[in-house]
């Protein structure tokens, strides 16, 4: 059996002579530090660049009520209906913070018996 060990920069106590010999560095203007060994960045390098596929956004577990009708449209097309709807509010989500895509029209109401989210056959 092999034993893991994981440490972390926080596991490391900053010392006084460490504390000292980084606020000497952080004194260096830029243009004094030794980039040499250290290539430039050029817009190629960044042209096949792709997002961290690792990452994964923090869930949130919730209670969501929908229409019925929406959650077997969503079922019909396999499995993996929660993270579809995910999908499709994220796609809304990302349509309502970018300024662009609002000025081309944004999201259509639906044509429902809704308005605000309460039922029009509802008593007042």
């Amino acid at each position: 059996m092999t034993k893991i060990v994981k440490k972390s920069l926080s596991d490391s106590r900053l010392t006084a002579g460490r504390k000292r010999r980084l606020k000497k560095l952080s004194r260096r203007p830029d243009n004094a530090i030794n980039t040499s060994d250290i290539p430039e960045l050029t817009e190629r390098f960044w042209q096949n660049a792709v997002r961290n596929p690792f990452y994964r956004p923090l869930k949130q577990q919730l209670t969501l009520r929908l229409d019925a009708d929406v959650i077997a449209w969503l079922r019909r097309q396999g499995r993996g209906y929660q993270t579809r709807a995910n999908a499709l509010l994220r796609d809304a989500m990302l349509g309502d913070l970018n300024p662009k895509r609002r000025k081309e029209g944004g999201w259509a109401r639906p044509n429902n018996p809704r308005h605000n989210g309460i039922a029009q056959t509802r008593a007042s």
